[in-house]
């Protein structure tokens, strides 16, 4: 099964509302369209925006950075002196990130890192204000005790595709989505987080860490 979040007229509603975009963007947007390569999107976009501001974040680390969109967005709303570190396996993709945000003048902001994004974190020094995690699914459950160890407490931990389609809610032995379920089932009960589970395009977990 393989459910649509948001009704799409939901979204083209709510999107609507919201002024023109960066033309930047809208290159990444066209760009992940053709190459059916999978991006936040814009709705998301401005979440990640909005609470980066609200908690005056300086430091993002982003485990899964693709071409560079979710970066886009936190750079907008980070200060002159904030940092944001992007990991992705791929050089290539690195690359276009790279060159989107020298595009948008953000690229004083970004330090890049091809490799493990789980194994970078590990050796980078911490503390960080939010960490973005939207690595390989199968991962995320191992990612949890490795995150505690560099977010800051008042710092967020935002998790991309957590309702995965809607595949959640199926019994099923598919190991991204066992990954997945696991991986909920484990943030939810951590008492160092208090955690959302936002409906919006594929599931999105905003976690605060209290502890």
């Amino acid at each position: 099964m393989k459910t649509k979040i948001t009704a799409p007229e939901i979204e083209r509603y709510i999107q609507n509302l919201y002024p023109a975009e960066d033309p930047v963007l809208r290159e990444m947007e066209a760009l992940a369209k053709k190459n059916d390569f999978p991006i936040i999107g814009p709705l998301v976009g401005r979440l990640l925006y909005q609470l980066t501001h609200m908690i005056s974040a300086k430091r993002i680390f982003e485990l899964g950075s693709g071409f560079g969109y979710s970066a886009f967005w936190f750079s907008l709303a980070l200060p002159r002196d904030g940092q944001i570190f992007l990991t992705d396996g791929s050089k290539t993709n690195l690359k276009q990130a790279k060159d989107f945000l020298i595009k948008a003048n953000l690229a004083h902001l970004a330090t890049f890192h091809s490799g493990n994004a789980l194994q970078i974190l590990k050796k980078s020094s911490g503390p960080f204000d939010i960490i973005l995690m939207d690595i390989d699914k199968e991962e995320y459950p191992k990612a949890i005790p490795i995150i505690k160890s560099k977010l800051r407490v008042g710092g967020l931990l935002i998790t991309d595709n957590l309702l995965w389609s809607g595949r959640v809610l199926e019994r099923s032995g598919e190991p991204s989505t066992m990954a997945i379920k696991k991986y909920n089932r484990n943030l939810f009960n951590d008492c160092d987080f208090i955690s959302t589970l936002m409906p919006v395009r594929d599931g999105v977990g905003v976690s605060l860490r209290i502890n």
